[in-house]
């Protein structure tokens, strides 16, 4: 008998406290759960007058660009003066709501009184590009032939020019507001592309402008030369008797292989992949062009004398045009654009979003064909390589690739020891459209990446 007694208190004592337990994890589930939306719980609350925790706090509605959404967005949002907090039943407009995208916190002064209820209010904020493009004025006068060099103060204008995403805001002449800092280099801005990310060329670790240490190394482009196929950032097979075979993506050139191991390092491993733009790409336009020099077809594979179209667009019957066309639109896309493989465009090919600037954004930036340029800001005093093929040449026991130099004097070229000369490397790379940015862009105060 006072076994079984015993059995029933130990019951009834269960029961007691399993009820008890219940009881109190609703109230915490209550308690975490008054804000209408529960997963802003995570995110961090700043206040100035009594240390409320954000469970204190009644997020009522959230609305985003107008519409009611579940949580507070992340990435380049604004709070609008459309947000509002309310005090037992009344709207209290001396409490101030700010919030910073890039801790995701939400700063909320005076707060004074537990269970306050915020009404907040976000819209889309201006990425990067339309930051830097607000205060600028844009020409139209390159898109379309160009008749010379640009080597004047060119601060305050960009020049609108048709791309493979859209509109890009090309950088020109000897500007003094496109420097960029980010991943603990100095780059200058060479345009802001369609897609509204900003394609950088790297300019080292100070904001001089000439020598050596604008570039990272000095390379080859590829380490041979005989054969159409090196004219490649990649590459198919040498020796081959088709144009398709030979320009297969499925060989990395030499340069191409610097390019990946400079980004893994100093881009990656530094975490600062997240700010790089994985849609826009870098053109290696392999597009054959007749008529350029005189003895060069279009067969484009093995040995055969070749002209390409970035040469086509600047020399015609081997002289330099008085009137060159520089395009940001590449010739053949599906293959000659190289892109990673979230881009929605190009051939996917890339392992990392880096590549080289190409002859025709040379001239858009001032640069020309045939002419010396020290005066804009892609001159560096160095020898150093762009990324479009230039013409083959099969004279000599085994024929020569070319791709576009731009040399020590400014002048863009075709006319060197071929693609096995050493030459400079200045990365490519284009940063995300919606990433956040302080600065006015000038060397003393530069865009700075955040």
């Amino acid at each position: 008998m006072e076994i079984e007694t015993l059995k029933r208190s130990h019951l009834k004592r269960n029961i007691i406290i399993g009820v008890i337990a219940v009881l109190i994890i609703s109230a915490i589930i209550l308690n975490f759960t008054r804000a209408k939306y529960r997963s802003v719980a995570t995110t961090p609350l700043i206040h100035s007058e009594i240390n409320y925790s954000l469970a204190d706090l009644n997020i009522v509605a959230i609305t985003v660009d107008g519409e009611e959404v579940d949580t507070i967005p992340t990435g380049n949002y604004e709070l609008t003066e459309e947000s509002y907090c309310e005090v037992n039943g009344n709207r209290d407009d001396n409490i101030s709501l700010t919030y910073d995208n890039d801790t995701q916190t939400l700063n909320v002064v005076p707060f004074t009184t537990k269970g306050t209820k915020c009404y907040l209010d976000f819209v889309k904020g201006s990425t990067a590009g339309e930051q830097i493009l607000a205060d600028k004025t844009i020409d139209t006068s390159r898109n379309g032939a160009i008749t010379g060099t640009l080597t004047t103060n060119t601060t305050g204008t960009v020049y609108s020019v048709a791309d493979d995403w859209g509109t890009s805001y090309v950088y020109a002449g000897a500007p003094t507001d496109n420097w960029v800092q980010f991943a603990g280099y100095y780059w200058r801005i060479i345009r802001i592309n369609g897609d509204g990310s900003i394609r950088l060329i790297y300019n080292g670790t100070s904001t001089a402008t000439t020598g050596t240490s604008t570039q990272i190394q000095t390379s080859a482009y590829n380490s041979t030369y005989n054969d159409n196929a090196y004219v490649g950032y990649m590459y198919g097979s040498t020796g081959a008797s088709s144009y398709s075979a030979t320009h297969a993506n499925t060989n990395n050139s030499t340069i191409k292989g610097i390019l990946d191991s400079w980004y893994k390092t100093n881009i990656v491993d530094k975490g600062h992949s997240d700010k790089v733009s994985t849609e826009a790409g870098f053109c290696n336009d392999r597009k054959t062009q007749s008529g350029v020099m005189s003895g060069y077809g279009t067969l484009g594979y093995g040995t055969n004398a070749t002209t390409y179209a970035p040469l086509g667009r600047l020399m015609s019957n081997g002289s330099w045009k008085s009137s060159q066309t520089p395009s940001l639109k590449c010739s053949q896309i599906g293959n000659d654009m190289f892109t990673v493989s979230g881009s929605s465009k190009g051939n996917h090919k890339l392992t990392y979003p880096i590549g080289l600037i190409t002859s025709d954004e040379v001239v858009l930036a001032g640069g020309f064909g045939g002419s010396s340029n020290t005066s804009y800001y892609l001159h560096t005093g160095e020898y150093y390589w762009t990324m479009s093929p230039s013409y083959f040449d099969s004279a000599g026991p085994a024929g020569n690739a070319y791709v576009f130099i731009v040399d020590s004097d400014g002048n863009l070229s075709n006319y060197d020891d071929g693609v096995t000369d050493a030459r400079g490397v200045r990365p490519v790379i284009n940063l995300k459209a919606d990433i956040t940015i302080t600065g006015e862009g000038t060397s003393s105060n530069p865009y700075k990446v955040s």
